[in-house]
């Protein structure tokens, strides 16, 4: 019988830890499997703003066996709270949850629920089978380990999510709020505008509310001083770059020093 290993961005989150990672905006299984031999504790994968549909189950396999190698996390961000896509997501294997563009408390329970076989001492909204999750049937405690190693985040990125921030993070079994502030400046009608202060303060609004709470909150870091900022200001799940970026500066650095013959 094979046995689950354990969900080593849950206990990081859990135990109070600092979680580290890079969003792959190129959906490569080998630059997962590189980053993890990096030492990075998540991969970012998003399916909401490109590559693969999220309900590619295939290619979402083998991003997951990428990082399953080297002992990182996947974190999967989806497009949506609909239960279905997260049942989906949840049966090849996805252990780590991210979902976008939610603005009710409602919507939040109800996509928690939908990860969990047992949901508040009462029957939750995951599905049971025996797909690549359960080792194909022969994972042991399949049900229990399902749902204590999952977490589940959502982006506040909404006026109304904005609003409705002490209710969303009273949702039990939330693993973490992510602050959006590039979808953000869109709402408050400052697109792109990150330092505005009606951004900075609805940013703010939601650090504040999660700490308070003591549920876990994530974001982006814009350099290493503001990653290190924001870790001793509350936050424990970090973005610290992306593929396409990390590229972009180790390029243009070396076209920089290029010493061109005249």
């Amino acid at each position: 019988m094979e046995r689950i290993r354990q969900n080593s961005l849950r206990k990081t989150l859990e135990s109070g830890g600092v979680a580290l990672g890079i969003l792959d905006n190129t959906y490569s299984p080998t630059l997962v499997e590189y980053y993890g031999e990096l030492g990075l504790d998540f991969v970012w994968i998003d399916f909401e703003h490109g590559g693969p549909s999220p309900w590619d189950g295939e290619r979402l396999t083998g991003l997951l066996r990428a990082a399953e190698l080297v002992d990182t996390e996947l974190l999967v961000r989806l497009p949506s709270t609909e239960p279905g896509l997260i049942r989906k997501a949840l049966d090849v294997g996805t252990r780590n949850l991210f979902l976008s563009r939610v603005h009710s408390p409602g919507e939040v329970e109800d996509a928690v629920s939908a990860t969990q076989f047992r949901y508040q001492d009462a029957a939750g909204e995951r599905g049971l089978a025996n797909p690549r999750a359960a080792r194909w049937g022969l994972a042991e405690d399949y049900v229990k380990s399902e749902d204590t190693e999952t977490v589940i985040g959502v982006t506040i990125e909404t006026r109304e999510a904005v609003e409705s921030i002490d209710d969303i993070l009273s949702v039990p079994e939330l693993g973490f709020v992510f602050a959006g502030p590039l979808d953000l400046s869109v709402a408050y009608g400052h697109p792109g505008e990150l330092d505005h202060a009606d951004v900075t303060e609805a940013v703010e609004t939601i650090r504040a509310a999660a700490v308070d709470a003591g549920v876990p909150l994530g974001g982006l870091g814009f350099g290493m001083d503001d990653v290190n900022e924001k870790a001793k200001n509350g936050y424990q799940l970090l973005n610290i770059g992306s593929t396409t970026g990390a590229l972009k500066g180790a390029v243009e650095g070396l076209l920089d020093d290029f010493e061109r013959p005249v």
